[in-house]
């Protein structure tokens, strides 16, 4: 078991700036950082109304909150110089592989050219320490022996989202290569590449977890795509710990970044069928579905993540099994909706989550 003191010590009044902080990952990570002390600045697009940023009243506790396009270089290269922030964390994107089929010049304009603007923009700024830059398990090309990726496998993706991504990757390693090397952001910079998040407060569309809630909140039925298809599912404070732990090392330069690219995936026994996590939604809670398989759009079937790198090097454990990753979704989806404060429920899980002994 962690202990709380050891994160509050070293992020209490760190000046950390987060793009994408309204959405699902960026509004957690707002919390937490809030909890911590920390003081934050936010760049991102408007929330949606239904929203975690929204119902979490996230706005009140940023030291700034910026609604603007990562693709206004203009606009972001000012506000990280007003901000002069000592830690990054990069997660503006768009963030859906079936959004990327209807919309793939905006997927590919905000996952690459997004990146390359933060990079672009982070270049003459001597305050920063550590840059932390958030893509996906999905940037890894397929292979068939179903096991899992490690961070120097080779990377590709088919559908525009995985590829939007793989760019951003490419992106990152030439900048590192081309502009950071012997400079103050020398092995400052990383990449942190996680699977299936879940949690309270994801209100996407077309994702597992969050039809599941509409479902039961709304007395619905459940549409299923791809039953059958692994997915390496956690709970959204694994990896967010995870990129906390690696923005800390950076910092202290207590790693020699070379491989600068972080899995930060659950454990074998979390890597589970679609049906496997209706079927124990289905035990605890009024669910009523039905199947329809679709090849419309192509996802990819099976994704496992090797994160033996993160464990060994950073000392990151993923904490939470699937069933309590499950049962701490519908207790916050639960708690919300009987008027409890969304930051405080999500506050509470995140000290659960410090003090849970290891999976």
């Amino acid at each position: 078991m962690e202990n709380i003191g050891k994160y509050q010590k070293f992020w209490n009044k760190k000046k950390v700036f987060i793009t994408g902080h309204t959405g699902f990952k960026g509004s957690w990570l707002c919390i937490i950082l809030g909890y911590l002390n920390s003081k934050v600045d936010g760049y991102a697009l408007k929330p949606e109304k239904n929203s975690l940023f929204n119902k979490a009243k996230i706005d009140k506790r940023l030291t700034s909150n910026t609604y603007s396009d990562i693709n206004d270089i203009t606009k972001l290269k000012k506000k990280l110089k007003q901000s002069k922030p000592e830690i990054v964390f990069h997660l503006a994107a768009q963030p859906l592989v079936l959004e990327s089929y209807k919309e793939p010049l905006k997927t590919f304009s905000t996952n690459i050219i997004g990146t390359l603007n933060l990079l672009e923009s982070i270049r003459e700024i001597k305050s920063i320490k550590s840059v932390v830059i958030i893509t996906t398990d999905k940037v890894y090309k397929i292979n068939k022996k179903n096991i899992g990726y490690k961070e120097f496998d080779q990377l590709g993706g088919f559908d525009p989202y995985s590829a939007s991504k793989v760019g951003a990757e490419i992106v990152v390693d030439s900048y590192i290569k081309s502009f950071f090397k012997n400079t103050f952001l020398q092995n400052k910079i990383s990449t942190a590449r996680a699977g299936n998040v879940v949690g309270g407060g994801d209100f996407s569309k077309n994702r597992l977890l969050p039809d599941i809630l509409r479902a039961i909140n709304n007395n619905k039925k459940l549409t299923i795509r791809n039953p059958n298809y692994v997915r390496p599912w956690q709970h959204v404070l694994d990896p967010l710990m995870g990129y906390l732990i690696l923005a800390e090392k950076q910092y202290k330069k207590q790693i020699n970044n070379y491989e600068h690219s972080w899995n930060f995936g659950p454990n074998k026994n979390n890597f589970k069928k679609v049906i496997d996590v209706v079927k124990y939604i289905k035990k605890k809670e009024e669910l009523n579905y039905n199947i329809k398989k679709t090849s419309e759009l192509k996802e990819t079937s099976i994704l496992k993540l090797n994160s033996i790198k993160a464990k060994k090097k950073l000392k990151w454990v993923c904490k939470w099994n699937l069933a309590e990753t499950l049962n701490k979704t519908i207790e916050w989806n639960r708690l919300v909706n009987k008027g409890n404060s969304a930051k405080i429920v999500c506050e509470k899980q995140f000290l659960m989550h410090i003090h849970s002994k290891d999976n």
